[in-house]
C-alpha cells in the first residue's frame, strides 16, 4: 500500500458528500478496506480514478477567501469531483460573497472548519498567517495543513518545535495577481506555473503525497527549497518587481499633481510596468517587512543597476548605454 492509500485507509471514513445545488449532506459509511482498496488501484493502474473519486471522500478547509483561496477552490471542485469545501475569512464581507460565488459549501468559525476537514490551506496574508498557523496546528493532529504565502522563513521559524510541525506542509504556488478578494479568483490560474515545498523533510510523508497530489491537480510543477534559498529567489524575480512597480507609480503621481494630462499619453509600456503598483498594502506591507533583509540586498543591486543608467545618460554615453541594453534583452532566454 503506497502512503495515500495508508492515508486514505487511515482518515477518510465516515465521509461526507455535499449536493451541490442543494447542499444535502449525505453520509456515506464506506468501509476502509474498501475505500483503501479503490485508491490503491487507482495508483496501481488508473490515476484518473483519483480524478474522478478524491472528492467523494474529503472535506477541505480554506482559510482566506480572497484570490489565492477562491481560485484553488475554483480548479479543485472541476478537478476532484464531489468535494466538500468549508471556508473561513475574517471578514464577513469575503465569506458572504464567497458564499455567493459558490467558491465554498458552507463557512464556519475557525476551529469547527478545521475540526471538520482533512486538509486545511491558510492562504492569507503572511503576518496573519504566522499568527493562525500555531492554533491551527493544534487542532490538526492527524490531519494535513499548508500554507501558501511569499515569505517561507518566518512561518518555518514559527512553528519549528511544535508537536503537530509534521503535519504542516509550508509551500508557495507561484502565482498571483495585482487583484485581490473572492471575485478576483480563477479556475485557470495556476496552470503551468511552479509550486515551492520548503522544509519536506520536516513533513509527514502522507501530508506531503496529498499536498502534491493537490499541486498536481491544479495544473503545477513542483520544486522543493529550503525556506532561505525560497526567500531569496522570491526577493529577485517578486519582491523587489513590486517595489518597483510601486515606486515608479509614486514618481509618475508626483508629477501628475503639477501636469494634469500626464497620463493621456500612459499606453501599454507604462500599464504593464505599474500594473503590480495596485496590489493592496494589506498584503505586501507584511511581505516586504518579512522579507526585508533580503530584499535589501536586491534592492541596492537594482539601484547600482539604476545608476549605471543614469551615468551612462550624463556621460552622453550610447555605447555604454547600448551594451546595458542589450545584456537586458538576455532575459528573453528565460522569459519568452
Amino acid at each position: 500500500m503506497d502512503g495515500f492509500s495508508f492515508y486514505i485507509f487511515s482518515s477518510f471514513s465516515p465521509i461526507f458528500v455535499t449536493d451541490v445545488k442543494n447542499s444535502i449532506i449525505r453520509l456515506l459509511l464506506l468501509p476502509d478496506l474498501l475505500i483503501a482498496g479503490i485508491f490503491l488501484f487507482s495508483q496501481l493502474f488508473d490515476p484518473k480514478i483519483f480524478r474522478l473519486l478524491a472528492g467523494f471522500f474529503m472535506t477541505i478547509c480554506i482559510i482566506g477567501l480572497g484570490l489565492i483561496g477562491g481560485s484553488v477552490s475554483l480548479r479543485l471542485r472541476q478537478e476532484w469531483k464531489g468535494l466538500h469545501i468549508v471556508g473561513f475569512d475574517c471578514s464577513e464581507n469575503h465569506a458572504q460573497k464567497a458564499l455567493h460565488l459558490e467558491l465554498v459549501h458552507e463557512i464556519l468559525p475557525l476551529a469547527e472548519a478545521v475540526t471538520r476537514a482533512t486538509l486545511i490551506i491558510i492562504a492569507i496574508p503572511v503576518d496573519e498567517c504566522i499568527r493562525i498557523l500555531p492554533r491551527v496546528l493544534d487542532l490538526a493532529a492527524g490531519k494535513t495543513v499548508m500554507d501558501t504565502g511569499s515569505t517561507k522563513g518566518p512561518v518555518c521559524l514559527t512553528v519549528m518545535n511544535h508537536p503537530n510541525r509534521e503535519c504542516f506542509v509550508a509551500t508557495h504556488p507561484m502565482w498571483g495577481t495585482e487583484y485581490a478578494g473572492p471575485d478576483a479568483a480563477r479556475a485557470d490560474s495556476f496552470s503551468g506555473k511552479a509550486a515551492v515545498i520548503c522544509e519536506r523533510e520536516r513533513s509527514g510523508k502522507d501530508c506531503l503525497v496529498l499536498v502534491e497530489k493537490l499541486y498536481k491537480a491544479l495544473g503545477m510543477h513542483l520544486v522543493n527549497m529550503s525556506p532561505k534559498e525560497h526567500d531569496i529567489h522570491t526577493a529577485y524575480i517578486s519582491h523587489i518587481s513590486h517595489i518597483t512597480s510601486f515606486a515608479l507609480a509614486n514618481t509618475v503621481l508626483q508629477k501628475e499633481k503639477e501636469d494634469k494630462n500626464i497620463f493621456e499619453l500612459a499606453s501599454g509600456g507604462f500599464e504593464s510596468t505599474v500594473r503590480l503598483a495596485k496590489s493592496k498594502g494589506e498584503m505586501w506591507v507584511p511581505i516586504l517587512l518579512q522579507n526585508r533583509e533580503h530584499i535589501l540586498d536586491v534592492l541596492q543591486e537594482h539601484i547600482d543597476q539604476l545608476n549605471l543608467f543614469k551615468g551612462c545618460l550624463e556621460e552622453e554615453n550610447p555605447e555604454k548605454l547600448k551594451a546595458l541594453i542589450s545584456r537586458a534583452n538576455s532575459i528573453s532566454r528565460v522569459i519568452k
